[in-house]
């Protein structure tokens, strides 16, 4: 529409015309701008949206490898980020969701690895990030980066593999890590050493002096410098002509193979061939095709060896001492060196191809358990010779894992645990004397401890399995169906596994000890006796007889818990006659009446009484039917005139609670008088009527109870029906009812037994009850683990008998009558004899002969027409049994250390060779240490005949020796071993050790090392001192002893005798610990243990009452004579008694009873007149009103017991009192104590226990009152009484069995010790005993003698015939005996000795002990041997060891010998090596004292030494101090700063720019004095006050100077003097003007020095 429109607009043709030209140009132009918008449109959108893909997911298919597939997500989305529709994007370019992939399985870890690359170098951080890079001042390094390539690969072949197949099992590592670029160091050499000798004794030559190099130039450091400095010198001229040439061998030519044999005795065959035939007769080709059988069998074995000689040549020359060669005739010498030798074809070592890999060595599949190893092989074709190339290794293994369906899962292993033994207490503080404590029956906390073993886990699969395996093959083999196996339900037999060894178990091991409780007994707790009761029938409703009995009764207040469980009898009978079952108990009494309605004078009292049972309880009134109802009381009301007497007081208790011949009961009341009687009255009676005694418990004292024994065992009852059974796993049923009997007997108190009739039938306690049996438990027994293997089939030297051992383990004790536990828990018997193992030994065959260099190569030499000379042979070895049978060859490569060698230089005798046969033994000794031995050679053929083999001098024939004295001592060495305790196998609980069991202490043994010496002093084997290595003797390890304290005290008397106190009981230190001892608890300063134990107590208000006796009769102070009244006083005795069911009983101190409840003593009153009214005793006060407020009042009453006369009054029968708080008036209110300690049971020691605390009711005015006042106005009590409470038990340390002894720490020498450690099983907790200090013991090995190879100094090199050239130097090989330490260089000893050393000598396994020199020709430059290697030094930054590992090295410093041909002198040599155990060294400037303008500096390394470089050359101190301009005025010098100054005397005049212009003279004091001559000069500055002065011109005569310095530099006397008087006037005038201008203090008070206290300061005992 738009584009349409559009052309409208633009152009239009005119109607009804033909289309022009110009129109038709317009529709092309128009449809090609359509073609160009669609165009632009296509391209809008394909920039404007693209495809976008999510992440690969995981490869998915049905089988490993390759064929698996993975997908991702495509979407469309616009450059802006928001999706849109797939049609928006172009679809040709759509990429693709779905792609093929590797799919990785379990399996594949074994196939695939990642393939690290090595690290390149590193490069500086700093130049990675940008282009340019200025490499900073380096003080320890720089930071860099470097980088590695990291890939996937077949293990099989190295083929690569993708990342995702790697990273499926372990992540990609990393591909660049920091490093550290070094800072450059450079080359430090030594000092130079001294010059040599000048290289010519006449004549002019060279002289020169070395230096070494001690730490190569590293990471861009300077070079080294050179390593020699020459200097010319000069002698006197040469008397004879200098000679001018020298004879110089070459070296040797490689060695080359002669021609082959056809081809040089091709001639010679042809020209011998029917010679040959002719001459020898067919036995005798016979005897030697034998002899060459023969020679070939000790020929080498072409499969090892491949032996060939051939020969090399030298170059002899003639050279000038300026280095050119002339001709050989220049050299006038009359025998020349010898140009040729035989030689060995140099062979390099051949080997097979690989084996094929044996068998993983580990054949079951878990993943958690490390891999197995195989192993492949390969064997030597070729060993090398004449120095080839040694062989690779022969063997290398690999890890591996089984795989495939068959693989059988690997046996698990996995701890288990034994029953957990008994729960054991200890007592808190151990080791207590026996005699004072039972230690039986403790309860509590305690310890329980079990035994943790090793077993297969999956034993009874693996077995289940290997039977399923076997029944399957059984099938398949007789053709029968195979069945299902029940894999799901597998059932095996509970049955006990055999224990093996614990190094096969991983993980944590389970806990061996954990706290218990025993629960503590509780003892029966009884009440005490109530009072007697009436005598009554046994049985109420079956009344016979006319013998009844009393009772009293008590009640449990604890039931029993453990212990004995038995109470004491609970009742007691008195036998009684009149037996009665109810009666009336007396209430109370009515109102006297008396007689005849009078109003005074005799009458009755009505008693009020109720029916009550035998207990005293109320019954029905009816019952009491057949008892005497109580009759009236006579009783008496006063008349006017009579006697009044006060009422009865209420019987006291009896006085003894049964009646016997000797003792009665009595029980007393009393009354007093209140009023006399007037005229006319009834008199008062006498004192004697005014007490009455009663009879009271008039019963005899024969008392009867029954007494019960302990309850008996639990028997099976077989007529009761099981009740619970439970099945062990032996399958037995063992818990059922049984019963048990006890014996009850009726025992009269304090004489025994009597027949049952005379104790209550019905009070008759059971004898039989039911009871419970207990499980029956069997002993449970592992069984016996597997043999403890044997050592290996053979034993190399090792002749003790060795032992195998088994054991099991008890898992459940036995129990309640239940199977016994075996008595044998381990068995040991001996391994069978091992063989010994089979030894090997080279077997060296005969020398072949020996073989000269080819004719046709020495015949053009002077002297050879003869076949003799140096020549090589060789011989044939094998491997040898012990025993001479054959081996393999590798057995002796593997197990001998030596291989003989196989060819050796040998020497054809010339005709004028002297000839000798060799050596023989020496001869046998025939005493010690006395005579000598001998050994002789003689010559041979025609030697014996030429004068020159006849001198004794060149050719000895006999050598004698000293016989060898072996005289030895033996000597103590090293340290004591620890003391060790003998070993001894304690079985504990369970076969556990348990503390105490195991021997901790006691008598041991220790040890010391003896060292054996012979008379050399050398080391040798102890057993030639006849001694066993040792000399032991007794030590003691001391027994810890615990803390030792004493009993219990008795339990203090509670802190308040009425309400809430507590109690407290401790212990006393008896004995303090010591050898690691369980500790005490911390003393206080009198060394009383704070071990006690605080507990609550309530004392019960009422069980100190005061006692009054009845008044006394009363004391008229008035006295009226005719009425015998008036104002008296009565008094009556008050006690304190000790209250009891039966009342006050025993009298106890005052001070027990309330002095605030104490009754009056006496009393005032006035007494009664007749005719007077007299009123009873006051009734006590009545209780206020809680309020207490001041309204509030309480009242006492009395009675009237004597009506007045007429006119007269009775007073007011009532009182009252104001009530005030806490006067007359109190709150009640509940306190609640603290807790009380943790209170245990009396046999418990530590574990579960119980704190409590009280209530206490207390008055307003803080007093402890009765709980009755609180209770009765119901006061809330929502306190917890009781709460649980644990006291750490104490758990002793418990360690483990010492483990087997190591291995000794050094093979030889003096130093070793062997180590054994324990560890610590159960960490000591509370009070228990800590754990020893002594965790490791050690003991010292046996000593034997170290053996080693040593090398002896090289012999100078040696150039045979010749002045120059190639040569041979040579050192020997020796065995050296050495005590182990580094001070002991050692001795040489025999060879033999170091048969079983390796062949090595410091870590080098090749043995060289002959090698190729030089020695220079006069006039050569060459190069010194190599130096010794430098000490290893480190790369270290102000002591830190930087991480660039350590290097020495070793140079060869450059010798010229004639100083024009220094331009042909090789160049210095160094070389380099890592090494270990290397020393940080550090550099740094030294200075010497200044000389004038210079001083001497140089560098030294942190050990002493003097080096050249190393030091920083940027800190390098100043050497020259010259004073620029030079100090020319006179009297001037050069000072330390580098400027002028003056000398002594003399002072500096400076220039306007700094500069000295002159040194003047310092004026000076002149004093004329007589007969002085000389001038000393006084100066400001004396920088050599010392130095003598000169007189100065101009200054003679006779003058006196104050000079204060003296010749010798120190101050003269007169001016110490000067000085303190100075100083005395200087304090003096300070003085005075502080006196005068101080301000006077006012007076003080005159104090009283007399009263001013003494005061002592004391740090210490607070008894001071």
């Amino acid at each position: 529409m738009g584009l349409r429109g559009r052309g409208t607009v633009l152009f239009s043709c005119p109607k009804g015309t033909a289309p022009s030209a110009h129109c038709l140009w317009m529709v092309m132009l128009l449809l090609f701008g359509i073609w160009d918008a669609q165009a632009q449109t296509e391209g809008d959108t394909k920039s404007t949206y693209v495809w976008k893909t999510g992440p690969w997911g995981r490869c998915m298919g049905s089988e490993c490898g390759l064929g698996g597939s993975q997908s991702r997500a495509v979407w469309c989305a616009h450059i802006e980020g928001w999706t849109t529709l797939h049609t928006n994007c172009l679809q040709t370019e759509r990429p693709d969701n779905q792609q093929s992939c590797f799919r990785v399985c379990d399996w594949h870890k074994e196939l695939y690895d990642w393939q690290l690359g090595d690290w390149d170098q590193c490069q500086p951080v700093a130049l990675m990030n940008s282009g340019s890079y200025k490499r900073p001042e380096c003080t320890k390094g720089e930071e860099g980066l470097q980088t590695r390539e990291v890939s996937c690969v077949q293990k099989s072949n190295g083929a690569p593999a993708e990342d995702v197949i790697c990273e499926y099992f372990e992540p990609k590592p990393r591909l660049e890590q920091a490093c550290l670029i070094p800072c450059p160091q450079d080359c430090v050499v030594s000092e130079f050493s001294s010059w040599s000798k000048c290289s010519k004794t006449c004549g002019r030559g060279l002289e020169h002096r070395i230096r070494s190099v001690l730490a190569p130039p590293l990471f861009g450091g300077s070079a080294c410098p050179n390593l020699t400095e020459f200097q010319p010198c000069q002698f006197s001229a040469c008397e004879s002509e200098e000679s001018m040439y020298s004879l110089k061998v070459g070296p040797w030519s490689s060695c080359s193979l002669p021609h082959s044999r056809p081809v040089r005795q091709a001639g010679k065959r042809r020209k011998n061939k029917g010679k040959e035939k002719g001459v020898k007769d067919p036995e005798t080709r016979e005897l030697i095709k034998k002899k060459r059988n023969r020679n070939r069998q000790n020929r080498q074995d072409s499969k090892f060896w491949d032996l060939q000689i051939g020969y090399q040549t030298r170059q002899v020359t003639c050279t000038h001492k300026n280095g050119i060669i002339v001709a050989l005739n220049l050299c006038t010498q009359e025998k020349l060196p010898v140009t040729f030798q035989s030689c060995i074809i140099t062979k390099d070592c051949e080997v097979t191809e690989w084996s094929e890999w044996g068998p993983c060595s580990k054949d079951c599949y878990d993943v958690n358990s490390p891999k197995g190893a195989r192993t492949r092989r390969r064997s030597v074709k070729q060993f090398p010779v004449g120095g080839g190339a040694e062989c690779p290794e022969l063997e290398e293994q690999e890890q591996c894992a089984p795989q495939g369906d068959g693989v059988p899962p690997c046996p698990s292993y996995a701890w288990r645990t034994t029953e957990w033994s008994e729960c054991r207490v200890d007592t808190l503080l151990s080791q207590q004397d026996r005699r004072r404590g039972n230690q039986t029956g403790l309860c509590g906390g305690g310890v329980q401890t079990r035994e943790v073993y090793c077993v297969q886990g999956n034993e009874e699969l693996l077995s289940y399995l290997n039977t399923l395996q076997e029944k399957e093959e059984s099938q398949s083999e007789s053709k029968q169906k195979p069945g299902v196996a029940p894999l799901l339900s597998i059932t095996f037999e509970i049955t006990a596994s055999r224990p093996v060894d614990s190094e096969l178990c991983a993980g944590p091991v389970q806990n061996t000890t954990k706290l218990c409780h025993i629960v503590c007994p509780i003892e029966c707790e009884v009440s005490s006796w109530t009072a007697w009761g009436p005598c009554t029938y046994e049985n109420c409703e079956d009344q016979v007889g006319k013998k009844g009995f009393k009772l009293r009764k008590r009640r449990i207040i604890n039931e029993p818990r453990g212990g004995t469980g038995n109470c004491p009898h609970l009742t007691e009978a008195i036998p009684c006659d009149e037996p009665t079952c109810y009666d009336w108990q007396l209430v109370k009494l009515g109102e006297c009446l008396p007689d005849n309605e009078k109003t005074c004078g005799p009458g009755t009292q009505t008693p009020q009484v109720e029916c009550v049972n035998s207990d005293g309880e109320e019954v029905d009134r009816q019952l009491c039917g057949d008892a005497i109802y109580p009759t009236p009381i006579v009783c008496e009301v006063p008349c006017l005139k009579d006697c009044v007497l006060s009422t009865w007081s209420k019987w006291s208790s009896c006085s003894h609670t049964c009646s016997g011949k000797t003792t009665e009961g009595k029980q007393t009341r009393a009354r007093s008088i209140l009023a006399y009687a007037g005229e006319g009255g009834v008199q008062c009676p006498n004192s004697s009527a005014l007490q009455e005694v009663r009879s009271c418990n008039d019963h005899p004292c024969t008392v009867y109870h029954w007494q019960t024994g302990t309850w008996g065992q639990c028997i099976e009852d077989p007529s009761v029906s099981t009740i619970n059974s439970s099945t062990s796993w032996s399958g037995e049923p063992t818990c059922s009812v049984g019963m048990q009997t006890r014996k009850v007997i009726c025992v009269r108190v304090n004489v025994g037994q009597v027949p049952p009739k005379k104790c209550p039938e019905s009070l008759r306690p059971d004898t039989v009850r039911p009871c419970l049996l207990p499980c029956k438990k069997d002993c449970i027994v592992t069984p016996y683990s597997d043999w403890t293997p044997c050592p290996s089939s053979c034993q190399e030297g090792d002749r003790s008998i060795k032992k195998q051992s088994r054991n099991r383990v008890i898992i459940q004790l036995p129990a309640n009558g239940g199977q016994d536990c075996p008595e044998v828990l381990y068995e040991e018997k001996e391994c069978e004899t091992s063989s010994v193992c089979p030894g090997f030994r080279w077997k060296t065959h005969k020398w072949r002969r020996c073989q000269l260099v080819p004719w046709y190569v020495r015949q053009d030499s002077p002297g050879t027409h003869e076949t003799c000379g140096p020549g090589l042979q060789t011989r044939a070895i094998s491997c040898r049994k012990q025993d001479g049978g054959q081996a393999d060859i590798g057995e002796c490569l593997k197990n001998c250390r030596f291989m003989p060698p196989i060819t050796q230089p040998c020497q054809l005798p010339c005709q004028n060779d002297c000839q000798l046969t060799n050596w023989s033994k020496f001869s046998s000794c025939s005493a010690d240490c006395a005579g000598v031995r001998t050994r002789k050679r003689a010559l041979v053929g025609k030697s014996k005949k030429r004068e020159k083999c006849r001198n004794n001098q060149m050719f000895p024939l006999t050598e004698t020796q000293y016989c060898p004295c072996d005289k030895y001592n033996a000597q103590p060495v090293g340290n004591w071993s620890d003391c060790i305790l003998p070993d001894g196998k304690v079985e504990g609980i369970l076969g556990m050790k348990v503390l105490g069991d195991i021997k901790e202490c006691g008598q041991g043994y220790r040890s010391q090392a003896m060292v054996c010496y012979d008379q050399n002093n050398r080391i040798v084997e102890t057993s030639r001192c006849n001694s066993h290595g040792y000399i032991e003797e007794a030590c003691i390890i001391p027994c810890p002893s615990d803390c030792k304290l004493s009993e219990w005290s008795n339990w203090s008397r509670c802190s308040k005798s009425c309400g809430s106190g507590v109690k407290v009981r401790s212990k006393w230190l008896r004995e303090k610990p010591y050898n690691g001892g369980r500790p005490c608890p911390k003393l206080d300063h009198v060394n009383q243990a704070q071990v006690y134990e605080v507990v609550p107590c309530h004392s019960d208000c009422s069980q100190y009452v005061w006692a009054a006796e009845p008044w006394s009769v009363w004391k008229v102070s008035y006295v009226d004579l005719k009425e015998n009244c008036g104002e008296g006083v009565q008094t009556r005795k008050v006690r304190c008694m000790q209250n009891t069911i039966d009342g006050p009983s025993d009298q106890v101190e005052d001070y027990l009873c309330d002095p605030e409840d104490m009754p009056l003593g006496a009393r005032e009153s006035k007494l009664p007149c007749p005719e007077d009214c007299v009123l009873s005793d006051w009734a006590p006060w009545s209780r206020c009103p809680l309020s207490c407020s001041g309204n509030s009042t309480h009242a006492r009453s009395a009675y009237p017991i004597r009506k007045p006369g007429e006119g007269r009054d009775c007073p007011s029968f009532t009182e009252t009192e104001a009530c005030s708080l806490n006067k007359n008036c109190y709150h009640y209110t509940y306190n609640v104590t603290d807790w009380s300690t943790c209170q245990l049971s009396e046999k418990a020691v530590c574990g579960n226990g119980i704190k409590t605390r009280m209530l206490d009711c207390v008055r307003s005015d803080g007093k402890s009152v009765d709980l009755k006042y609180c209770k009765e106005l119901g006061l809330e009590k929502n306190w917890q009484m009781n709460m649980s409470c644990v006291v750490e038990c104490p758990v002793n340390c418990q360690l483990s069995d010492w483990a087997a002894w190591s291995e000794c720490s050094e093979s030889c020498g003096l130093l070793g010790k062997m180590w054994r450690k324990r560890t610590v099983i159960q960490p000591s907790q509370g009070d228990g005993r800590p754990c020893p200090s002594q965790m490791e013991q050690w003991k010292p090995c046996p000593v034997k003698p170290c053996y080693r190879w040593q090398y002896s100094r090289w012999s100078e090199c040696k150039v045979d015939d010749a002045q120059c050239g190639e040569g041979v130097r040579f050192r020997n090989i020796s065995c050296f005996v050495f005590d182990g330490s580094k001070e002991d260089h050692g001795s040489t000893v025999d060879e033999e000795r170091c048969e079983k050393v390796e062949p090595s000598v410091d870590g080098g396994k090749d043995i060289i002990l002959e090698e190729i020199c030089a020695v220079p020709c006069p006039g050569d430059c060459y190069l010194t041997d190599w130096t010794e290697w430098s000490p290893c030094q480190l790369s270290c930054v102000n002591g830190e060891v930087l991480d660039f590992g350590a290097v020495q090295v070793r140079s060869r410093a450059v010798i010229a010998q004639e100083q024009d041909n220094q331009q042909q002198c090789p160049e210095q040599m160094w070389e380099s090596r890592p090494c270990a155990d290397g020393e940080c060294y550090e550099y740094k400037w030294m200075t010497s004292p200044w000389r004038g303008s210079s001083r001497s500096i140089w560098c030294q390394r942190s050990d002493g030494l003097n080096v050249t470089g190393g030091c920083p050359l940027t800190s390098q101190p100043v050497s020259d101090r010259s004073c620029d301009p030079p100090c020319n005025k006179p009297q001037s010098y050069c000072t330390e700063l580098g400027v002028c100054g003056c000398e002594v005397g003399f002072t500096e005049v400076m220039t306007s720019d700094g500069v000295l212009d002159q040194c003047t003279l310092i004026p000076v004091l002149e004093m004329p004095t007589m007969g002085d001559k000389k001038a000393d000069v006084k100066t400001s500055r004396a920088i050599n006050p010392t130095q003598p002065s000169t007189n100065q011109p101009g200054h003679g005569g006779r003058t006196w100077f104050l000079q204060p310095f003296g010749q010798d530099g120190k101050l003269k006397t007169w001016v110490y003097g000067v000085a303190a008087g100075a100083f005395v006037l200087l304090i003096f005038i300070v003085s005075m003007i502080y006196l005068a201008c101080k301000r006077p203090k006012k007076p003080q008070r005159r104090q009283n020095n007399r009263l001013k206290p003494l005061t002592l300061a004391y740090d210490g005992d607070a008894d001071m």
